[in-house]
């Protein structure tokens, strides 16, 4: 397999594995990472953003150890942003875990149950529940004695002053 070949096909499997991270499938995101670095250049640009992955990719699965481990080598990484990114994760890596209290936490409860019984209530029927939306109340009715009706001469006021500015230019020029 010639190289262009390599790179294309560790490009594909790099796109794949960023796919299947986003959609939290991290151990073939694992899979398809390793396989990728096995056919790129790891000194390379794309080499040092795979391994970068591959460092995230550990640490979801929850091996610090490999990702640790593999952070560090990439800090002497030559390509300069690969090096950058690897010694900000490293430095996330190896902080130290805070105590975290139980009220802090939120717990998701599982709905998956929740779903499977709303289904058997709707007796075989697909279509989503629809709730009819509540009329609104009409408005209020304007009493036309609490409207203001009075002239303020702003707009007297307003006239009054361009036409100073118009004039006070026109003098000047």
């Amino acid at each position: 397999m010639s190289t262009p070949d390599r790179t294309d096909l560790a490009r594909i499997r790099y796109e794949t594995a960023k796919d299947l991270f986003e959609r939290g499938q991290y151990r073939d995101a694992v899979t398809l990472l390793d396989q990728a670095c096995a056919l790129v250049d790891r000194g390379t640009p794309l080499g040092g953003e795979i391994q970068i992955w591959l460092v995230t990719a550990y640490q979801a699965v929850g091996d610090l150890k490999a990702a640790t481990r593999l952070c560090r080598k990439l800090s002497r990484h030559p390509h300069i942003t690969t090096r950058q990114q690897s010694r900000r994760l490293l430095a996330i890596l190896e902080a130290p875990r805070l105590a975290m209290r139980p009220e802090w936490n939120v717990n998701i409860p599982d709905l998956s149950s929740l779903e499977e019984s709303t289904a058997s209530d709707r007796k075989g029927s697909n279509r989503p529940l629809k709730r009819k939306p509540r009329p609104l109340p009409p408005p209020k009715p304007i009493d036309p004695s609490e409207i203001n009706t009075q002239d303020n001469r702003f707009v007297w006021v307003a006239l009054l002053a361009s036409l100073a500015i118009l004039s006070s230019l026109l003098w000047l020029a």
